[in-house]
C-alpha cells in the first residue's frame, strides 16, 4: 500500500484550478515509495488517458472530417501552443511530412516564444496574447486553427484563435479542462479530461499524452480520408534514405504480392514515385497513365484505381 502524505493544512479551494493543476490524492505518497512503485503510480496514471480521449472521439471525428473538406480545397492547418502543448504540436506537424509526402506548408505548427522555446523553457512566452494574434495573422478563411493547451487559458492560444476566427477559419481547441475558459473561442472543443497529474501541475505528462493522441489521429485520419494511405498501407511515402527505400519495396510487396525484383524495378520506371509504382502494378499500366489519374483522383490511390479501371481487388 503506497503510503500516504499529510495535505496541506490550507489547501487551495478545489474548484479554483483547472482539473490539470490539481492535487492528485492518488500519488501524494509517490516520493517516499521504491522505484518500481514510482513507476507503478506514472503508469496507472497513464492508463486512463486513452478512456479519456475515447471519450472526446465523437467530437473529433466531426473535426477530422471539417479538415479534411479545408485540406482538399487547398487549406492548411495551423497549431498554435506553448510549451509542451506547443512541441507536441511541432512534432506532429513535422512527421506528418515524410510519413503521407506532404509539403511541409500543409500542416504549420506555431509555438510560443519561437523556435527558441522548442529546446527551452520560455515560461513567460505563453502570456504573450499579441504574439498569438501576430502569428495567427497567416490564417485565411480557407484554414484550420487549432489551439493546444492544457489548461485551456493558454493567452497565446487566446489570441491566435480570436484573430483565426475573425477571419472565418475553423477554429477548434484541444485541452484537458473540461472547463475551458478559451471553448467560447472554437466552433470545436476537443476536451481530454484526463485529470490532476501524478505530480501537480506537470502537465508534460498525462495532458501532453493525450495531446499527442488527438493531434496525431487528427492529421492520421484526415490524411486517411484524402486517400494518402491504401488499406493500412503509408503509399505516399518518400524514400529518402536507405531504410525508407527499402520500406517502399515492402510495402509495394504487401499491396501487390509482386516479387521484390518487380517492385524494384517499377519503383525505377516511376522515378520512385511508391503511389505510381502501386498504380502501375496493380492496374497494369504506365507511369504517365498512372500519374494522370492520381491527379485526376485528388491523390486517392483507390480513386485513381477506379480511374485506371485496375484489379484493386488484388491489393488489401
Amino acid at each position: 500500500m503506497v503510503p500516504q502524505q499529510p495535505q496541506s493544512r490550507n489547501p487551495a479551494p478545489a474548484l479554483a484550478l483547472p482539473r490539470t493543476e490539481q492535487r492528485n490524492p492518488r500519488t501524494t505518497g509517490i516520493d517516499r515509495v521504491p522505484a518500481l512503485e514510482l513507476l507503478r503510480l506514472l503508469n496507472a496514471e497513464d492508463a486512463t488517458v486513452a478512456g479519456a480521449v475515447e471519450r472526446a472521439l465523437p467530437v473529433l471525428a466531426e473535426v477530422v472530417e471539417r479538415v479534411t473538406e479545408r485540406l482538399r480545397a487547398g487549406g492548411r492547418v495551423h497549431y498554435f501552443g506553448a510549451g509542451t502543448s506547443g512541441r507536441m504540436a511541432v512534432l506532429d506537424a513535422a512527421e506528418v511530412v515524410p510519413t503521407f509526402g506532404l509539403d511541409s506548408t500543409v500542416f504549420v505548427a506555431h509555438q510560443a516564444g519561437g523556435e527558441r522555446a522548442l529546446g527551452t523553457a520560455l515560461e513567460d512566452a505563453e502570456d504573450d496574447e499579441t504574439r498569438g494574434e501576430a502569428d495567427a495573422r497567416e490564417v485565411t478563411t480557407a484554414d484550420v486553427a487549432v489551439g493546444v493547451t492544457a489548461s485551456g487559458r493558454t493567452p497565446y492560444v487566446a489570441g491566435a484563435l480570436r484573430v483565426a476566427g475573425a477571419v472565418g477559419a475553423l477554429t477548434v481547441l484541444v485541452s484537458s479542462n473540461p472547463a475551458a475558459p478559451l471553448a467560447a473561442l472554437a466552433e470545436f472543443r476537443v476536451l481530454t479530461d484526463t485529470g490532476p497529474e501524478a505530480i501537480a501541475g506537470s502537465t508534460r505528462l498525462k495532458a501532453a499524452t493525450a495531446q499527442k493522441m488527438v493531434l496525431n489521429m487528427l492529421s492520421t485520419a484526415a490524411m486517411v480520408r484524402l486517400g494518402r494511405t491504401y488499406s493500412n498501407l503509408m503509399v505516399s511515402l518518400s524514400g529518402n534514405n536507405s531504410k525508407l527505400r527499402q520500406r517502399q519495396v515492402t510495402i509495394l510487396r504487401e499491396a501487390t504480392a509482386a516479387s521484390e525484383q518487380a517492385c524494384r524495378r517499377e519503383l525505377a520506371r516511376c522515378g520512385g514515385d511508391l503511389r505510381l509504382a502501386l498504380l502501375c502494378l496493380l492496374a497494369g499500366t504506365d507511369p504517365a497513365a498512372a500519374a494522370a489519374a492520381l491527379s485526376g483522383a485528388g491523390g486517392s490511390v483507390r480513386g485513381a484505381l477506379e480511374r485506371l479501371g485496375g484489379d484493386h481487388h488484388r491489393g488489401p
